[in-house]
């Protein structure tokens, strides 16, 4: 959490036997009016979803966006463009900024390996512990036992600093299996046992939140989490959800309702906010999926008129999962033969569907950028 909010008396510890709240833990004249349009902007959002013939191909730059959006909270200064030009082969401008975007590219990882292991398992333990083992793969946390529960105290506060100045201390080491088992009960609950599923995701994320129960990676683990649960539910088509841009944009009323919890009792705050959360982003993500959808409908006409190829598709297709590239991957990646994938290239670069963004000099290959996508998906 973030050390930049108003000073306070002592710190906050967890909130030991308010797990899960009851019903009356809530304002309810305050939420309601804030619950049904978030659900129907999921709603909305998750129509698109169903509408797209590949989800994945198609929102593939916002799943990176998240990955960047949700390190950011974290503390990682790398942007969007350095994470695409890293993947196409230009190395980073420092070693730190290197360590960056690695760990930006475990993130997506991580929540590429989650998806797949909740095809056959619901959310469990097995998925969070193998998601948190990824995130920090030969990265700076690498040696705070990836995929494993921490076994010693942490705190949250300055950097160096004792736990009598931290801000909030979550529950000791040897409690996190039997709280995270109430974690999981919680999160498998049926609907009929619940207020709202989204109220449920709430209160959800505020629980792993406080409870810690990694020496690192723990606000990304939960961030993750947001998409994988509504997809587990049913309320989205796939786990392509993406909430961090809100949260970054406001991240200190994200982490001032999330103490709130611990220190107050205080359901309501924490859930009216991220019941504007999970809206705004719902319709962000919504107005992108929409122009990224449409883009590639168009490009899906026009590509093979200009090309007059059979590969049109699969150059597409390729495009919108390398934002920019080098000429070589493109040759090599796209599954195409080398001289009608050199001849395509050329063909889209003088129809103005890609850019060269570093011409070619020496044995190092040209750099392109598909600028209409990347401006979507920005």
């Amino acid at each position: 959490m973030s050390d930049t909010q108003s000073p306070q008396r002592g710190p906050v510890h967890y909130h030991a036997g308010a797990f899960p709240p009851g019903a009356d833990s809530f304002d309810w004249q305050v939420l309601l009016p804030h619950v049904g349009p978030a659900t129907a902007a999921v709603a909305r959002y998750d129509g698109i979803l169903q509408a797209m013939p590949n989800s994945g191909v198609l929102l593939s730059p916002l799943s990176t966006r998240e990955a960047v959006l949700s390190s950011r909270i974290e503390g990682t200064q790398a942007s969007m463009t350095e994470v695409l030009e890293f993947e196409a082969g230009v190395d980073a401008e420092s070693p730190e900024r290197r360590e960056d975007i690695h760990e930006i590219l475990n993130y997506r990882r991580a929540m590429h390996e989650a998806e797949q292991m909740l095809e056959t398992l619901p959310v469990s333990r097995r998925v969070i512990c193998r998601a948190h083992e990824v995130l920090l793969d030969s990265v700076r946390g690498a040696g705070k036992s990836p995929g494993e529960y921490r076994r010693v105290p942490n705190w949250i506060g300055p950097p160096g600093r004792g736990i009598e100045e931290a801000r909030f201390v979550p529950p000791a080491a040897p409690e996190i299996p039997d709280a995270m088992s109430r974690w999981e009960r919680y999160a498998n609950a049926s609907a009929d046992y619940v207020p709202d599923r989204l109220v449920q995701l709430a209160v959800l994320h505020a629980e792993f939140e406080a409870l810690h129960p990694f020496l690192d990676g723990n606000g990304r683990v939960g961030r993750m989490l947001i998409p994988l649960l509504l997809w587990q539910w049913g309320m989205v088509e796939r786990p392509h959800f993406y909430v961090s841009g809100f949260l970054e944009a406001h991240r200190s009323e994200y982490y001032e309702s999330l103490l709130s919890v611990s220190r107050d009792r205080d359901w309501t705050t924490w859930t009216l906010f991220f019941m504007k959360a999970v809206r705004a982003q719902a319709e962000e993500n919504l107005t992108k999926a929409r122009g990224i959808l449409g883009l590639y409908d168009d490009l899906k006409t026009s590509i093979p008129r200009m090309t007059r190829s059979r590969y049109a598709t699969s150059a597409l297709d390729w495009l919108f999962r390398r934002l920019i590239f080098s000429s070589t991957g493109f040759v090599r990646g796209a599954d195409i033969p080398g001289p009608t994938a050199r001849r395509l290239l050329t063909v889209l670069r003088t129809n103005g569907v890609v850019k060269e963004l570093v011409p070619a000099a020496g044995r190092r290959a040209a750099l392109w950028v598909f600028p209409d996508l990347l401006n979507l998906a920005g």
